[in-house]
């Protein structure tokens, strides 16, 4: 098994990008090029950069990539605000998506905090 798939972190964030890339395809056929995509790119590079970096622990490179995932996870949150504001997620789906987000931010936050580069934790709202 890779090393990154025993970071909780990881597994959160993959959590996260599949149900983005679920939500994603439910939104209306015009936004497919602009939101959609933007949402499941995002959601994608949190897990991919929390990869990389987990190969590359107790370096430099290390905080690179997770400080890179951390500012992915804040696209990730900003698309599924606007999605719910412009109502192409209903609240339900919303709360849920926001809690995998946070539950990843709280994992990231951890590796980037023993990694020596914790930022400020993002709001949610």
């Amino acid at each position: 098994m890779p090393i990154h798939h025993t970071l909780k972190a990881w597994q959160h964030a993959q959590r996260l990008a599949v149900a983005c890339a679920h939500a994603a395809d439910r939104f209306p056929h015009h936004e497919q090029p602009a939101l959609a995509v933007a949402l499941r790119r995002a959601a994608y590079r949190v897990t991919l950069k929390v990869a990389c970096g987990a190969g590359r622990t107790g370096s430099h490179d290390a905080r690179k990539w997770f400080d890179a995932a951390w500012g992915a996870l804040a696209e990730v949150q900003s698309a599924l605000a606007l999605a719910r504001d412009i109502g192409y997620l209903e609240p339900a789906e919303f709360g849920r998506l926001e809690a995998l987000a946070a539950e990843t931010s709280k994992t990231l936050f951890g590796l980037l905090r023993k990694s020596g580069a914790a930022p400020g934790r993002p709001s949610l709202r």
